[in-house]
């Protein structure tokens, strides 16, 4: 075998394993990670040995790129010298760029290209070779991280653009189907949920249809009536003084054995049900747990001086993983009332939260829970019926004031320029 044979097969070696190292990168950065976890589930080796070395992805990348730059080093330097010695009529850069066309096309475009389209497939058949490798460049890899991390500084990747970055993997896949759009939604939802109180999903007392102990029977078979609630709070003296829940089906079990004509007997406190009152600051998945617990669905919010906030349901926690569960009862936005101009007339009572799920809008909830909380605190301002402002895109025109409180606002979205 001549030299130019033997020249041939060393360089078509570290193309090969350039290509190798060009590969595994791409498959083992790209692998469908959910894929593996279910291989490792099933006691797959190889999966467990990928799902061990992504664990340190730097270590993985840094000695990949150190055996790949090695061996293409190798190549160059190789080339070159043969090339001076036996080529010497031939421009030392017309061999250069042929070497680096070929380590592109060959070493690089092909193999990352074929490992792209078949990452789990690749990352399976390379992952023990490569985790040897990584074992044996741990000295020199270890050197390269620190000094790496001395030059740049640690890596601090917030949690905030980690979900950013799964909600935006979520909205990728999920597809552009109705169904597919709403379980891209749900799935969303659920990665948000941790945050959310049930202070922010809760109905507001200044909107809580409640009963006076103190009134007639009369009247308290009207409220129930007109109401398309089944349970109510009843107060006695003031309404942060709740002293039972009244359920319709009570209600409706005493005009049944009184033949739905006696009435004089009936006392209100011998059919309310003991009320439940839950801290606003509960985690709303807590307050799921505690629904389950206690075989409920219903809450009364209190601040941390007792004073009544509103009510909670398990309808109000599930809407807000699942989006709006509507029945017979349920009006869209209760509140909010289209006008032939588009804008929307909306009680300061409704709340950001379902003004953003039901209008597609992006307003913030942070400092507030209502749209007559926004205005207050983004004006710092209690402002007069007329007045106007343009708050996060939407214009908003003050209707009606009641005492302290924003009763009534109109509502313009302002078109995007």
């Amino acid at each position: 075998m001549n030299e130019l044979s033997i020249f041939i097969l060393i360089i078509v070696f570290l193309i090969v394993c350039s290509a190798f190292f060009s590969s595994s990168e791409t498959a083992l950065t790209a692998v469908s990670e959910a894929r593996i976890n279910e291989l490792v589930n099933k006691g797959n080796k190889k999966a467990k040995l990928i799902e061990k070395i992504l664990k340190n992805r730097d270590k993985m990348i840094g000695t990949i790129l150190i055996g790949n730059n090695f061996v293409n080093i190798i190549a160059s330097v190789y080339a070159t010298s043969f090339a001076i010695k036996y080529f010497t009529d031939i421009p030392l850069i017309i061999i250069t760029i042929i070497l680096t066309i070929i380590l592109v096309i060959f070493a690089e475009m092909i193999p990352k290209t074929y490992a792209l389209k078949n990452a789990d497939e690749i990352a399976l058949i390379v992952s023990p070779l490569i985790n040897l490798i990584i074992i044996i460049f741990t000295p020199l890899t270890f050197l390269t991280e620190k000094f790496s991390k001395l030059i740049t500084g640690p890596d601090y990747a917030s949690e905030e653009a980690k979900t950013e970055e799964l909600k935006g993997m979520i909205r990728l896949h999920a597809g552009k189907e109705t169904r597919a759009i709403e379980r891209g939604k749900i799935m969303s939802s659920m990665i948000d949920i941790e945050d959310v109180n049930i202070e922010e999903v809760m109905t507001h007392r200044g909107v809580v249809t409640m009963i006076d102990i103190n009134l007639s029977a009369a009247n308290i078979y009207k409220i129930v009536g007109e109401s398309p609630y089944t349970r109510i709070p009843v107060f006695s003296g003031t309404q942060d003084n709740i002293i039972g829940i009244l359920h319709a089906k009570e209600l409706f079990r005493f005009l049944q054995r009184n033949n739905f004509k006696d009435t004089k007997s009936f006392d209100l406190k011998n059919i309310l049900i003991d009320p439940y009152f839950a801290p606003e600051t509960t985690p709303i998945l807590d307050q799921l747990e505690i629904f389950r617990g206690r075989k409920e669905h219903f809450a009364i919010v209190v601040n941390e001086y007792g004073d009544f906030r509103g009510i909670v349901t398990l309808e109000d926690i599930l809407e807000e993983i699942v989006g709006e569960i509507d029945d017979e009862t349920d009006i869209n936005v209760e509140g909010v009332k289209s006008q032939p101009d588009g804008s929307l007339i909306i009680d300061g009572s409704v709340t950001i939260r379902d003004l953003n799920r039901s209008l597609a809008w992006d307003l913030p909830d942070e400092n507030y829970n209502t749209i007559a909380g926004l205005v207050v605190f983004e004006t710092k301002t209690i402002p007069n019926p007329g007045q106007e402002f343009r708050l996060f895109g939407i214009k908003i025109r003050i209707l009606q004031k009641d005492k302290n409180f924003l009763s009534k606002l109109r509502l313009w979205k302002e078109q995007e320029k």
